[in-house]
């Protein structure tokens, strides 16, 4: 049995989920849902939500402030007073389950940071390594932002299907950080953003000939001028 069966979902309470962009148009695609209706920009001045692993943008209506690209959270309708991902489904609470039980109702489409969970790739990329997992996301807080109810082993993660989400998870922030670097060499207003994004996907897919640098002189100036 998974760590995750019958779980109140702690880690979808404690936790702001970043995003990249293929996340986004992925939720966006599988749910008819706009960019407004589920991405926020959490301000991250000490880097607690990127934790050297999402990268920070800057945006010219707040330029002092770094932050994260994240999905949007909700308050909890079984335990008031507290939060949860914008996806999160919950049940009622039961006498032998306080905080009910709950599940992400975007499965299928959950972001890579949801996917990877609890694993990362060494520096080397060859290997999954499990986190560990502290007893609370949020130490000293309510007691629903408790985490998992025992410890992850191997045998808990799949080899192929989950190592495979963990790779895909990886490359794709690791794009991300691409993106941020050309946003944050001019940045612009945070209404703006969900146009580059859109910009740059579009243009992901380019003749076998063109590199990299080649896409960001083609897209720059329009980019440039959605965001000037």
């Amino acid at each position: 049995m998974s760590p995750c069966d019958q779980c109140h979902a702690g880690c979808c309470r404690s936790f702001a989920v970043p995003v990249t962009g293929a996340d986004i148009f992925r939720i966006q695609a599988n749910t008819h849902l706009g960019f407004w209706d589920f991405v926020c920009r959490w301000a991250d001045p000490d880097g607690s939500i990127a934790l050297q692993h999402a990268p920070q943008f800057r945006f010219s209506d707040e330029p002092d402030t770094p932050f994260v690209i994240c999905l949007l959270t909700d308050d909890s309708q079984t335990v008031p007073g507290t939060g949860k991902c914008r996806f999160l489904a919950e049940t009622k609470a039961t006498p032998d389950k306080p905080f009910g039980t709950a599940s992400c109702s975007i499965h299928t489409s959950r972001p890579g940071a949801c996917r990877a969970f609890p694993a990362k790739m060494t520096p080397e990329g060859d290997l999954a390594i499990l986190y560990d997992i502290p007893a609370s996301g949020r130490p000293g807080s309510h007691p629903v932002y408790s985490l998992c109810p025992r410890p992850w082993t191997p045998a808990d993660i799949d080899p192929i299907t989950q190592v495979q989400d963990l790779v895909v998870a990886t490359y794709e922030m690791k794009f991300f950080h691409h993106l941020a670097g050309i946003w944050n060499d001019q940045p612009g207003p945070w209404e703006l953003f969900p146009d580059f994004l859109e910009i740059v996907y579009s243009n992901r897919v380019r003749p076998a000939n063109e590199a990299l640098s080649q896409i960001e002189a083609a897209s720059g100036p329009e980019i440039e001028a959605r965001v000037a």
